[in-house]
């Protein structure tokens, strides 16, 4: 399932939660670099890695799993090698991602067949800042 322009801006636009699957605590890493600017639009960011307990001054998870019950993820944002994103599709669609987002130079073709097959939108292969950014998307409104 390949997301046109509209369909990424729909997606950007209406998503508030982003679990951010691999991200460092180094600001020099690029998830670390995305995960900020994507904060600083106002998506609420959930980090994911098991080494780390605090990453951008949000509490930080082993795991999708391991999320609090009920935590609705919009996006779950993949910076892990290809080889090891069918667990990760796995546990986002366990917890009822709305949508699966690989990084630059990840992709992963029968992970991405499975959740498309669960009508779950997949991106691969695609930064998540350099779309945003370039399709103008306006910062998430406050919640009230």
């Amino acid at each position: 399932m390949t997301l046109t322009d509209e369909g990424l801006v729909h997606l950007l636009s209406t998503a508030r939660t982003i679990a951010v699957v691999g991200l460092s605590d180094k600001p020099e890493r690029d998830s670390n670099e995305v995960a900020r600017y994507l904060k600083s639009q106002g998506y609420r960011i959930l980090p994911i890695n098991p080494m780390l307990t605090q990453v951008l001054g949000e509490h930080a998870y082993p795991s999708l799993a391991a999320l609090p019950p009920g935590t609705k993820v919009d996006i779950v944002d993949v910076f892990r090698r290809s080889d090891q994103v069918g667990p990760v599709v796995d546990e986002a669609l366990a917890i009822g991602a709305g949508a699966i987002w690989m990084q630059l130079g990840v992709s992963n073709a029968e992970a991405a067949a499975k959740a498309e097959l669960r009508g779950v939108p997949v991106l691969q292969d695609l930064c998540i800042m350099v779309q945003h950014r370039r399709l103008r998307i306006p910062p998430v409104p406050p919640q009230a």
